[in-house]
């Protein structure tokens, strides 16, 4: 079984979904060792945002591309085949701003690829990449679970929605909030959290 795990904590040390997205691929690890895993930092090595060169290089042939859009088709093709070989894919999304990072945001829009990961029909679009498990670790500094903040979660929301839209039912989201508010709230979250991912089914339940 193939397990993509993606990190888009800014801070390498401290990052809440760092350590437990870590957790979870070394639970899933420890349940199936023949795992083969795919790591993929998109802090270190984020993929370029979405420009008009790059996104129209994308409806030219090798010869009609110029250099960059030659680099940057090779650089989605990577994260695609990346993507759809895997069975599972372990994503760290903190909340930054009410959303997801920039980053994470600029590798969605390399595998949300019509004919690839989704097709246009008459009666709307169709996802094609169902059949896999999505666990998303969540962080956010304040609650945005419930309460008034809640209409302003545009993390978790937004990431069920794209995932949905190429076909993907099965998302999972192990959430650490509050990790803001104080040391008593943020170990709480982290304790709750960590309980989440012990519950988690192994690899081979998953598949």
């Amino acid at each position: 079984m193939k397990l993509l795990h993606l990190d888009s904590g800014l801070f390498e040390n401290q990052s809440v979904t760092r350590q437990l997205s870590a957790r979870i691929v070394e639970q899933l690890r420890a349940t199936t060792p023949a795992l083969d895993i795919v790591y993929r930092d998109l802090i270190r090595n984020a993929p370029s945002h979405l420009s008009g060169e790059i996104l129209a290089g994308g409806g030219l042939t090798e010869e009609e591309r110029n250099v960059h859009q030659r680099e940057e088709a090779a650089t989605t093709e990577t994260l695609l085949e990346e993507f759809l070989t895997a069975e599972v894919i372990v994503v760290g999304a903190p909340m930054y701003n009410f959303a997801i990072p920039s980053q994470l945001k600029a590798w969605l829009d390399r595998i949300l690829q019509a004919g690839k990961t989704f097709r246009y029909t008459e009666s709307g679009p169709v996802g094609l990449a169902g059949g896999r498990k999505v666990i998303v670790v969540s962080s956010r500094g304040g609650i945005y679970s419930q309460g008034p903040d809640a209409e302003n979660d545009f993390q978790e929301r937004y990431l069920r929605a794209v995932f949905g839209f190429i076909g993907i039912d099965d998302v999972t989201i192990i959430r650490a909030e509050g990790v803001a508010m104080g040391d008593e709230m943020r170990q709480s979250a982290l304790n709750a959290a960590h309980e989440a991912i012990a519950r988690q089914a192994t690899p081979r339940q998953v598949a």
